[in-house]
């Protein structure tokens, strides 16, 4: 695409930033920040859209610091750990975020430039960045209370205070939509006296001033920093929340859309290889609003609807609303698609479940979370009152009560998996789900925040041996996880965006077509999210497949072939997943 045509597209976002004359005097400066870059790192050969993210991208979800190693930096031993103990499983990396930090594990982030010294060097980075895609943090909304920016703003240093949002604390802030339960302001004495500054995630994580276009500036450069140092896909943390206007709920406004416009239209000048990652834990609509119009926003949305609606299936034993709300999945164009994940570093959102689960239901989730030792973390609504925001807990016991024996555990695990491998989307595998981890209780208790309990870092030795005994369960659920994963890279069917059809029948069984056209056979995935056995007969013309045609589990070996009278019989065990192509 020419240049003058991007240089058009990227004033016509800063416009609707900053008015039609700011605009002017910003895009020949932003303009040649791009042309700059791009002369210094020369972008790669392009991949058609559609081929730029394969049913070969599963996505490893870390912390730097993960696996850790006596006289080594962490970076480079979770290398070594990703090789040795979950080699082959994913083809990339998002490591959570890395640079120098005070508070939320990395995401109050002091220096975005630089690599936490206690995790290593970028240096360290680059073996990782010879094998995996990378995905790094962007976290834009917010800088740490000890940066240099908001040091120099408590000094009353000049033009520091308009990087910032201050505000008489006898301002109504009460539309502003809230995440957390702490005051929106936070008072900090100043050289100019005490001010209150805007605090959208805590008292330590000052939310920056993108209404300063100077602000702006600095984080493109930041954005070309890490495409610099191996960033091949950019996570925007909390990106709804960026813009800020009083008199509205400052979310999802479209100056933040304008924002991830502009960010896109630069990389696609000057890095085109690199894909828009959005982060935004609200409902469905809001979500995938960060599509844009397929091709101006973001590459990839987090699909966060998912995770709380796989676990009412389990807990209903029916995936009626997982079924009906799957039937409705499309990501607008080819170049598009969802970052599907159950679990991660943060917890289990249910905000985005709201509209599709009724508060009944919400607060079933919540009453399992807390009898399976888990924790809430809750937000405050607009007329004072507070709602759970999300379950603090693992997966792995989410979906099994840690005290007590339960035979299906490892079951129900990889089954809640199965569904999230087979969707149409990228995949996200945190990486305590490759392992069952159990609840981290005795961190919790350390640092008496409700995210710990999902946050346990090993040493490299100690989760070696962990992998290493028969029959426990850790080297079991890896096993298995490994075997979905592997089948998954290795089909077409599961190219992000391949045909799906999620087809209705008995709401036991999450059940799904996918493939089909001329690039991709046919899979059919069937997941059985109940404790009992569920027999299902099936015509393979119907579903697409060739009359009369055996049917073969691409995961076990299993074949089915049709009786006298046309009809494929398959008996589902409790949580088995079949996935089924011609044989």
């Amino acid at each position: 695409m020419p240049m003058s045509h991007h240089r058009e597209s990227i004033q016509s976002k800063l416009a609707v930033l900053y008015g039609h004359e700011r605009a002017a005097e910003l895009v020949g400066p932003l303009v040649a920040r791009l042309d700059a870059f791009a002369a210094a790192h020369p972008p790669r050969p392009p991949l058609a859209p559609a081929e730029r993210l394969t049913e070969d991208d599963v996505i490893l979800i870390t912390y730097g610091d993960q696996v850790c190693a006596e006289g080594e930096p962490p970076l480079h031993t979770l290398g070594h750990a990703i090789d040795d103990l979950f080699g082959g499983v994913v083809s990339g990396v998002h490591i959570l975020p890395f640079y120098p930090y005070t508070s939320d594990d990395g995401f109050s982030v002091v220096d975005y430039t630089a690599v936490d010294p206690m995790l290593g060097s970028w240096e360290d980075l680059a073996p990782l960045r010879g094998r995996y895609r990378l995905m790094y943090d962007a976290v834009l909304n917010h800088i740490s209370a000890s940066s240099a920016w908001f040091k120099s703003f408590l000094l009353g240093e000049p033009e520091a205070e308009a990087r910032f949002i201050t505000l008489d604390p006898a301002t109504d802030v009460s539309q502003v939509t809230r995440p957390r339960t702490h005051p929106l302001l936070t008072r900090f004495e100043t050289a100019d006296g005490d001010r209150w500054v805007w605090t959208t995630f805590s008292e330590d994580q000052i939310d920056i001033n993108f209404a300063n276009p100077e602000v702006l500036l600095a984080i493109l450069d930041v954005v070309l920093f890490y495409v610099a140092q191996g960033a091949d896909l950019l996570r925007l943390d909390a990106v709804g929340y960026i813009w800020k206007e009083l008199g509205t709920r400052c979310i999802h406004l479209p100056q933040a859309h304008a924002i991830v416009q502009l960010l896109r239209s630069a990389l696609d000048v000057a890095a085109p290889h690199v894909l828009l990652v959005t982060e935004t834990n609200v409902p469905h609509a809001d979500n995938i609003s960060y599509f844009g119009d397929g091709t101006n926003e973001a590459q990839m949305v987090y699909q966060f609807p998912l995770a709380p609606l796989v676990l009412n299936a389990f807990q209903a034993g029916a995936a009626t609303h997982l079924t009906r709300w799957a039937s409705g999945l499309a990501a607008p164009t080819a170049q598009t698609t969802f970052f599907n994940f159950l679990a991660s570093h943060d917890g289990i959102g249910v905000v985005p479940a709201s509209g599709i689960l009724s508060n009944d239901e919400v607060d079933a989730l919540v009453l399992q979370a807390l009898e399976h030792g888990g924790r809430v973390s809750y937000k405050t609504n607009p007329d004072g009152t507070q709602s759970p925001y999300e379950l603090n807990i693992t997966l792995f016991d989410m979906l099994s009560n840690p005290a007590s024996a339960d035979p299906y555990a490892i079951d129900r695990m990889v089954c809640a998996n199965a569904i999230m491998l087979a969707l149409q989307g990228v995949p996200g595998v945190y990486v305590h789900s490759l392992v069952g981890s159990h609840n981290n209780l005795l961190g919790l208790a350390s640092t008496g925040r409700a995210r710990t309990i999902n946050r346990e870092k090993w040493s490299y030795e100690a989760l070696r041996q962990q992998l290493a005994e028969p029959g426990g369960r850790a080297a079991t659920v890896l096993a298995r996880m490994s075997r979905l994963i592997q089948a998954r890279r290795h089909m077409r069917a599961f190219h992000p965006n391949s045909p799906q059809k999620v087809l209705a029948g008995d709401p036991a069984v999450f059940s799904l077509l996918r493939g089909g056209d001329d690039a991709a056979p046919l899979v059919l995935c069937l997941h059985n999210v109940s404790a009992l056995p569920h027999e299902l007969s099936l015509t393979a013309a119907r579903l697409g497949f060739d009359d009369g045609a055996s049917l073969v589990d691409m995961l076990g070996g299993a074949h089915y072939r049709p009786s006298g009278d046309g009809l494929l019989r398959i008996t589902l065990a409790p949580y088995q997943v079949l996935w089924l192509g011609a044989e």
